[in-house]
C-alpha cells in the first residue's frame, strides 16, 4: 500500500482524494440513470423500434462482460490503472456525444444506438477491471466498508431521484440532447479521477512485461476457484443474480399490473417508496457490519436480497395492501442487496493480492454477470409454462438458497477487516483460519 497509515481507519470526508473520486462517481451514476431512460426513448420515438429491438440495447450493454476475464488479465499487467479509468470515462463521453450529434444532423440509426450500448458497456468493463487496484491504494483497509457504503449510497440515491431528473430533462431537452448531460458527467468523472492521485507500482519490464493473455486469464479464474472466500462469494453472487433475473424487473412489473391489478401510477409510487430501502441499506451497512460482523452481514444480505420476491407472489387483499406488498419487496430487496454488496466487495478487496486484482475482477464479472441474461431467458420460459406467480416463488426460493454457498465457507466467521485479520492472503487461502 502507498500510505504508511493504510491500515488505519480515517474519516473519508477529510480525505481530499476520496472526496474527488466519490464526487465523480456520484455524478456519473446520476448521468447513467438519464441515459437508461433516454436511449430506449430515442429508439422507440425516433426510430419506431420494436420491443425486441429495445431489449437488444440492454443485452448489448451487458455483452462485453463476457470478455471481462481477458480484459482483466490484460489490465493486470498494465501500469497506471488510473489512466485506464480516465480513458474509459473519456471513451464513454465521446461515444455518448455521438448520439445528439447524429440526431441534430438527422442521421441517427438503430445500428448506431446498438454500437453506443456495446462501446459504453465495453468502456464500463475496462473501468471496472482497472478499479480494484486503484481502490485499495486510495482507501485504507480499515475503511473499505465505509468507502463502499458511501459509493453505494450515491448509486442508490441515483436510482431514487435519477429517473425523475432524467424524465424532466428528456421532456425539457428531448432525449438525444439529454444524453449530453450523461456525457458531461463522464467528463467530470475523468477530471476528478485524474486529480485523485495514488502511488501505483511501476510497469513490468523485460520478458515478463507481456506474458500470453490466455494463461493470465486462466490464472485469474483458477485463483477464484481455489480460494475458499472468493469461490463461495462467486457461487453465492452468481446464484443470486441468476434467480433475481429469473424474476427480473420486467416480470415483476407485469405481475404487478396483471396479477395484482395495480395501475401504472400505483406501481411507480410503490417502486419509488421501495427504492429508499437501498439508500438506507447503503448508509446503514457500516454500522451493521460493526455490530454483527462483516461475514454475518453478507449472509443476511444474501437471503434478504431475493427472498422478499415471495411477498409479491403471495400478495392479495385490498389495493393498499397489494401496493404495499410491492413497495415492501423493493424496500427489503434494496436493503438486502446493499448489505450484501458493500460487505462482500470490501471483503474481496481485502483477500485478493495486488498482482491479481484485475484478473480476479475480470473472471468474477464474466461468471457473475454472465448468469444474468441466462436467468432472464429462463424466467421468460418459466412464466410462459407455469405462470408469473410460480416463477416469482421459484426466484425467491432459489435466490435464498444461495446461502448454501456461504455456510461451509470462512465467510460467516469473518468479524472485521482489520489489517491483522482477513487481509492476509495466505490465511485467506486456508493456511490459517480466517479471523473472527
Amino acid at each position: 500500500m502507498s500510505d504508511p497509515d493504510q491500515g488505519a481507519a480515517i474519516s473519508l470526508w477529510r480525505d481530499r482524494r476520496f472526496r474527488r473520486f466519490w464526487a465523480g462517481q456520484s455524478a456519473s451514476q446520476f448521468g447513467d440513470r438519464i441515459t437508461e431512460l433516454a436511449l430506449p426513448l430515442i429508439a422507440v420515438s425516433t426510430l419506431d423500434a420494436s420491443a425486441n429491438q429495445v431489449a437488444w440495447l440492454t443485452a448489448l450493454a451487458w455483452t462485453p462482460n463476457l470478455l471481462a476475464i481477458f480484459l482483466g488479465a490484460w489490465v493486470d499487467h498494465r501500469a497506471h490503472k488510473r489512466r485506464l479509468m480516465i480513458f474509459a470515462d473519456l471513451m464513454r463521453a465521446a461515444v455518448l456525444l455521438s448520439v445528439p450529434a447524429a440526431y441534430l444532423s438527422g442521421s441517427v440509426t438503430l445500428g448506431q444506438l446498438y454500437a453506443v450500448a456495446l462501446l459504453t458497456g465495453a468502456a464500463g468493463v475496462l473501468f471496472n477491471t482497472a478499479y480494484p487496484p486503484f481502490f485499495v491504494r486510495l482507501v485504507p483497509q480499515a475503511s473499505y466498508v465505509d468507502a463502499n457504503s458511501k459509493l453505494s449510497a450515491s448509486r442508490s440515491a441515483s436510482y431514487v431521484a435519477g429517473p425523475a431528473i432524467g424524465g424532466v430533462l428528456v421532456q425539457a431537452l428531448t432525449a438525444p440532447v439529454a444524453v449530453v448531460v450523461d456525457a458531461l458527467t463522464f467528463l467530470v468523472s475523468a477530471l476528478l479521477v485524474g486529480r485523485a492521485s495514488v502511488d501505483e507500482p511501476p510497469a513490468v519490464s523485460g520478458a515478463a512485461a507481456a506474458p500470453p493473455l490466455l494463461p493470465r486469464a486462466r490464472e485469474g479464474l483458477s485463483f477464484v476457484v481455489h480460494h475458499p472466500v472468493l469461490r463461495a462469494a462467486l457461487g453465492c453472487a452468481a446464484t443470486v443474480n441468476f434467480f433475481t433475473f429469473v424474476a427480473g424487473s420486467g416480470l415483476i412489473v407485469l405481475f404487478a399490473s396483471r396479477g395484482l391489478g395495480l395501475s401504472a401510477g400505483a406501481i411507480g409510487i410503490a417502486f419509488g417508496i421501495g427504492a429508499t430501502g437501498s439508500l438506507l441499506g447503503a448508509v446503514s451497512a457500516p454500522k451493521i457490519s460493526r455490530r454483527f460482523g462483516v461475514g454475518r452481514s453478507i449472509v443476511v444480505g444474501a437471503v434478504l436480497f431475493p427472498a422478499p420476491i415471495a411477498i409479491a407472489a403471495v400478495a392479495g387483499g385490498p389495493l393498499w395492501l397489494r401496493a404495499g406488498a410491492l413497495a415492501a419487496v423493493e424496500f427489503l430487496s434494496g436493503f438486502g442487496v446493499m448489505l450484501f454488496d458493500i460487505n462482500l466487495n470490501s471483503l474481496q478487496a481485502t483477500v485478493i493480492p495486488d498482482g491479481m486484482r484485475s484478473r480476479v475482477a475480470g473472471a468474477y464479472s464474466t461468471i457473475n454477470y454472465g448468469t444474468r441474461p441466462v436467468g432472464a431467458i429462463v424466467g421468460g420460459l418459466l412464466a410462459s409454462s407455469v405462470g408469473l406467480r410460480a416463477t416469482l416463488l421459484v426466484a425467491a426460493i432459489g435466490g435464498a438458497l444461495s446461502l448454501l454457498w456461504l455456510l461451509p465457507s470462512p465467510i460467516p466467521r469473518v468479524r472485521s477487516l482489520a489489517p491483522d485479520g482477513a487481509a492476509d492472503a495466505d490465511g485467506a487461502n486456508g493456511e490459517r483460519p480466517m479471523p473472527c
